[in-house]
């Protein structure tokens, strides 16, 4: 493949324009690098033939005027590319009286240019060697890009997913134990292992300027007691037979701690691993684990909090001051009169007058699948056979914002309220000293005091509102509106229900069946299942 070029050659009568045709589907003359050239050399010429012979097929000679031929010598343009990384050549031809240039001649030229590093020296000795290449990008210096690296991983040897959720027996029953998120493991089992981080490698750019690869991210294992690291603090591996939860990206290993009842034979029980009762938790105690707690009674008004999951066989009363909190999934078979929290999702039968909160969805499923009364709120989806009640009991249901980053960015937003006005009262005193300083006032050792300490309480809240600022920049960011959320009513919903999502509400006023909210062109909006 050749690209077509042009020449200034001798001809009969003086000199003209020569055009070579590309060749082999090489690329054909360019007008306006033709046209450049010409203007450049002083070469006078008449537009329309000069566009005329540069679109024929074949090689093809314009007589330019008579007398001697130019002496044009053998020349070229220089582009880089943006990232340094690439400089590339086009080399126009000497005219027949015109003189090459020479590879030391060019090289030098580079240097001029500050082009240093992976200068392309045996083939421009090729190049100029041979007959020439013109009208055609050649790569003249090559840089080096820079490797990328890859952040350090870790490999879990255990089952991680908090999403395992219950299944439906055939008579409509829920399976509550059958998760397979209970990780029985023995003694000398791997648990986790780190991939390393891999820094890459720097390049260079033409100039000789090195170019560094990202940053890598470290990883580092973080696990409790009952597990043995590796010399190289790569590989962790069990002591004990027991059971493995991930909790706040800590692995834990423990036998876990079983109970028949949690009341007064007991009292309440903090355990680093996870607890199971067999029976009961009464009202007024604690159970507190750091994996997870499963309950194959009730709970009754209790406070129950895990690092992982909180399983509860028969459901929990909470008498309207049971409070359950997970750092993982929260499976009940019915919730009443409760506070529950929980970082994953939720996953029961029933809720009545209860608030729930859950990091990603809420499910109501099974024979019942009501919630009526109180206030539960999902990140991305609420879904039940029944909302709200006949009697139009007052229920309210949120999607569309992370509860817990939502409560928030509400508190932020007030604490950014407090410091306006404390920099508000703090300024006008701060003022008032300067100006009496001004005219000379003398003030008492108290009033100095005084001012000085305002002085530094601004200024400790002038950081405060920047940095208060800058988390409710991340949190605004977080608190996406178009994201896709949804409440899902597999059954019937009655009035007195509210549906959030995101900013936007909608009060239900009429009973509706089968049917999801979404929010849509500004508002929120019913369709049909």
């Amino acid at each position: 493949m050749r690209n077509g070029f042009y020449k200034i050659v001798k001809t009969q009568g003086g000199y003209g324009l020569a055009i070579y045709a590309p060749k082999d589907g090489g690329e054909p003359v360019r007008i306006q690098e033709l046209v450049n050239y010409l203007d450049i050399n002083g070469i006078q010429y008449d537009l329309g033939k000069v566009k005329e012979v540069a679109a024929s097929a074949e090689d093809t000679v314009l007589e330019l005027a008579s007398g001697e031929c130019p002496a044009i010598r053998e020349n070229y343009t220089f582009s880089v590319s943006e990232d340094n990384l690439r400089a590339v050549a086009r080399f126009t031809p000497p005219s027949d009286t015109g003189e090459r240039m020479t590879a030391d001649e060019f090289i030098k030229d580079m240097a001029f240019r500050m082009i240093k590093f992976g200068i392309q020296e045996e083939l421009l000795k090729k190049l100029f060697a041979s007959s020439g290449i013109y009208c055609t990008d050649i790569v003249v210096a090559k840089g080096k890009p820079a490797r990328q690296g890859k952040d350090a991983t870790i490999e879990y040897f255990f089952n991680t997913d908090v999403h395992a959720k219950p299944t439906m027996n055939e008579d409509g029953s829920v399976d509550y134990f059958h998760l397979g998120i209970v990780n029985n493991i023995k003694a000398g089992d791997k648990l986790a292992q780190i991939t390393p981080e891999d820094p890459g490698e720097p390049g260079m750019t033409i100039q000789g300027a090195p170019i560094k690869p990202r940053d890598v991210k470290k990883a580092r294992l973080d696990y409790g007691r009952n597990i043995k690291i590796s010399e190289d603090r790569l590989t962790i591996t069990s002591e004990i037979d027991g059971m493995v939860t991930l909790a706040g990206g800590s692995v834990f290993v423990s036998n876990v701690y079983q109970v028949e009842n949690v009341d007064t034979s007991t009292g309440n029980i903090d355990f680093t691993g996870s607890v199971q009762v067999n029976g009961n938790i009464s009202s007024n105690f604690e159970v507190k684990a750091s994996g997870d707690v499963i309950v194959y009674g009730v709970v009754e008004g209790a406070h129950v909090v895990a690092g992982g999951n909180i399983i509860i066989a028969r459901g929990v009363n909470g008498m309207g001051k049971g409070v359950l909190e997970a750092g993982n999934n929260i499976i009940s078979k019915f919730i009443e009169n409760s506070k529950v929290k929980a970082g994953g999702y939720v996953n029961t039968e029933s809720i009545l007058h209860s608030d729930v909160m859950s990091g990603t969805e809420i499910i109501v499923t099974g024979k019942h699948g009501f919630i009526t009364g109180g206030h539960v709120q999902a990140d991305s989806k609420v879904e039940a056979r029944t909302l709200g009640a006949v009697m139009g009991s007052q229920t309210v249901i949120e999607v569309g914002s992370n509860p817990e980053l939502k409560m928030e960015y509400n508190r932020t937003q007030k604490e950014i309220a407090e410091i306006v006005k404390a920099i508000k009262d703090a300024q006008p005193i701060i003022q008032n000293f300067m100006e009496k300083k001004a005219k000379g006032a003398r003030m008492t050792a108290d009033q100095l005091a005084y001012v000085k300490q305002t002085a530094e309480n601004l200024e400790i809240k002038k950081k405060e509102l920047t940095e208060k600022n800058a988390r409710m920049q991340e949190l605004s960011e977080i608190f996406d509106p178009n994201r896709k959320s949804e409440v899902v009513c597999t059954g019937e919903v009655y009035p007195g229900t509210t549906i959030i999502i995101g900013d936007l509400s909608m009060n239900v006023k009429d009973s509706y069946k089968y049917c999801r909210f979404v929010r849509s062109q500004g508002e929120v909006k019913m369709s049909p299942l």
